[in-house]
């Protein structure tokens, strides 16, 4: 890896995989980092979007695709959507050899799947890779990591304390996970690059995944709208009628063309209802969370600043679970684990259920401030005892939760109402 290249958690995954699967894909939103991320791994490059080979690399791939896969291995082929039929090549080039490592595919927007014959099942292992956590940026000291939550949920972490200050806490919820962002010196002009993101998604890149020209001003108002609902089960009909209140109508139809881009190019993202009753309907009956990629979106579609962000807290809350939510995507992603919420009626609400691929899982709320963790103890009591209750009376193989936990903004973890770790966010990894 390069000397100026900042570790990401997908590393070691990214290279566990190498090992075990003919090809890789890594997606995920723009700027991101995956292009810089996938060439620590490769041994040769093909940027099918380089400016001066682009047309010549794309005829390539309509008379002979296979030249375009030549290279020494593993061969990083960056934005290989703009030749769908590459996927082809990779998937039968694996076939042929057998060989494990052989190709990284980037890219951030979804493929025309018609353009696909096969689906790679197999021979090519899909990732998500998310803008970067605190713990990647260095703002997080990582002195608690979630895999010990779960392997020694009595650990101690009392005393254990974070060095992010408030003030610098809403300034990296305006900034965002952007790498690029991290490489420039001013403080100022750090910000603008999320916001810089923001307008090349409204402008441009949500009108990439189809062809079809957006409106980039109905793009932000509808944007505005979502971020005024994050991280809450709001329905969309619900969305849609704040458009109307504000910015003028909209159509169901061009509203969901809208959504569906906007999740294919992950700048937005659903959080889906748990429930401990594995055969519930419920779940699948549930509003999803509605949330952004990084908090930062959220903070240019509302035109929302680090000062103002002190003067609006409740607003503020939101924003910091959406970094929650982000961080804990980064590092649940390496234990093979999705993030969830919990709801039971109109009266209780669990912000984040993180289960892992072998069945265990942690209940955690995420609360801003100090004032704010003893309610989120009773929540996390009260779903504790209800899932213990489903448990008996269906006599389900669900486990009870392997911990309790609460996300603050503050800077002191401890353990305290009756074993519920308090963590804060500068904290983890």
């Amino acid at each position: 890896m390069t000397n100026s290249y900042m570790n990401r958690v997908i590393d070691k995954d990214l290279e566990r995989y190498l090992n075990i699967m003919g090809a890789i894909l890594l997606t995920g939103p723009k700027w991101c980092g995956k292009t810089t991320t996938a060439m620590q791994h490769a041994n040769s490059i093909l940027n099918l979007d380089d400016i001066d080979n682009r047309d010549q690399y794309l005829k390539l791939a309509e008379l002979k695709p296979s030249e375009l896969l030549k290279g020494e291995k593993p061969r990083l082929i960056d934005e290989w959507q703009l030749a769908p039929i590459l996927w082809d090549g990779v998937r039968q080039s694996v076939d042929k050899t057998s060989d494990k490592g052989q190709y990284i595919l980037t890219g951030s927007t979804s493929v025309d799947e018609s353009k696909i014959r096969h689906t790679g099942t197999g021979r090519i292992h899909r990732m998500v890779m998310y803008p970067m956590s605190l713990y990647e940026s260095g703002e997080s000291n990582g002195k608690i990591s979630l895999t010990e939550l779960f392997n020694n949920p009595k650990i101690d972490i009392d005393g254990i304390t974070s060095d992010l200050t408030v003030k610098n806490l809403f300034f990296a919820m305006c900034r965002g996970g952007w790498p690029e962002s991290l490489k420039i010196e001013n403080k100022e002009d750090q910000l603008l690059i999320a916001r810089s993101y923001f307008d090349s998604i409204c402008e441009s890149d949500v009108s990439t995944v189809d062809g079809v020209k957006k409106n980039p001003e109905r793009v932000k108002n509808l944007l505005k709208s979502y971020a005024r609902n994050i991280s809450t089960p709001t329905k969309d009909t619900t969305i849609m009628k704040d458009i109307e209140s504000h910015f003028g109508k909209i159509s169901k139809g061009t509203y969901y063309s809208y959504i569906n881009a906007l999740k294919r190019i992950f700048v937005i993202q659903n959080i889906y209802a748990w429930s401990p009753n594995i055969r519930s309907a419920s779940t699948m009956k549930a509003t999803t969370k509605k949330e952004f990629i990084d908090p930062s979106i959220a903070t240019s579609a509302l035109n929302l600043t680090p000062e103002r962000l002190f003067h609006d807290l409740n607003t503020t809350g939101y924003i910091f679970e959406t970094l929650c939510i982000r961080d804990l995507n980064v590092y649940a992603n390496k234990l093979g684990g999705k993030i969830h919420y919990f709801r039971k009626g109109d009266t209780l609400e669990v912000d984040c259920v993180l289960l892992l691929n072998d069945g265990r899982y942690g209940l955690i709320e995420i609360k801003l401030g100090k004032t704010e963790i003893k309610k989120g103890s009773k929540n996390l009591h009260k779903a504790e005892e209800i899932i213990k209750e489903n448990i008996a009376k269906n006599n389900t193989k669900v486990p009870e939760p392997s911990f309790l936990a609460i996300l603050t903004g503050g800077e002191l973890a401890c353990t305290k109402y009756d074993d519920i770790k308090i963590i804060p966010i500068g904290c983890l990894k």
